[in-house]
Order: C-alpha cells, then structure tokens, then sequence
C-alpha cells in the first residue's frame, strides 16, 4: 500500500504535537536528524519496510503510538 510512510510521518507529528506548531517544527526536525527525509515521501511514494521499522521505533522514543 503506497503512502504508508506519509501517513505515519503525519500521524507522529500530529500526535506529538498536539496542534502546537513549535514542536511540529522540532519533531520535523528530529526525524530529519534521526534520518528521515520527510519530503522525500508523500501519498504516492512505495513504501520501504526499513524506514517503516525505523520510524516506528522513532515513534516509541518520542513516546507516541502510530499504526
């Protein structure tokens, strides 16, 4: 299913930062530190295993639960 790196990226971010567009920028910017290139994805990008595991672990460090 393509997209599912989007979406996860989006959800993250959405449940981290609670509408509070001081911390969007900053988890935007940590997944960019952590590797992740966020606009290299969007709804239509194929969806790597690798960087779904590693956002997903990213996502337990930040202390939110995505799908």
């Amino acid at each position: 299913m393509a997209g599912q790196i989007r979406r996860v990226i989006d959800k993250m971010i959405q449940l981290r930062a609670k509408g509070d567009p001081i911390i969007v920028n900053t988890t935007r910017t940590k997944l960019f530190l952590k590797g992740v290139q966020i606009d290299k994805y969007d709804r239509d990008s194929d969806d790597d295993p690798a960087v779904l595991a590693k956002l997903q672990e990213i996502a337990r460090d930040f202390g939110v639960t995505v799908e």
